[in-house]
């Protein structure tokens, strides 16, 4: 019987990753805000809030999904080798041990 391979997770992103979605997104958000404030000194209140409550419910599925597709890509699956993983084992023990002071 084959024994199974052992994989590392390793996740690469970083906030520059996101950042131009989030500017975007906060780009539509005062678009949307800008826009309901210029309907709601006129007599049409209900519809300026209408339609920022549209806009916010709208853009945060397409949000979320420009996020979870960002994050998806940057997770990667790295087969490790069983021989040198007690190796890596031992280094990764011993970088997480406390800083200790010297005299």
């Amino acid at each position: 019987m084959e024994k199974f391979k052992k994989y590392r997770l390793n996740c690469t992103l970083t906030y520059g990753d996101i950042y131009g979605q989030i500017m975007i997104w906060l780009i539509v958000i005062f678009i949307a805000l800008a826009s309901s404030l210029a309907l709601w000194s006129s007599s049409q209140q209900i519809f300026a809030l209408t339609m920022l409550g549209l806009i916010v419910v709208l853009s945060l599925p397409f949000l979320l999904f420009a996020f979870v597709t960002t994050l998806l890509n940057h997770i990667e699956f790295i087969p490790t080798d069983i021989k040198s993983e007690t190796g890596t084992d031992q280094e990764i023990k011993a970088s997480e041990q406390p800083a200790q002071a010297t005299s």
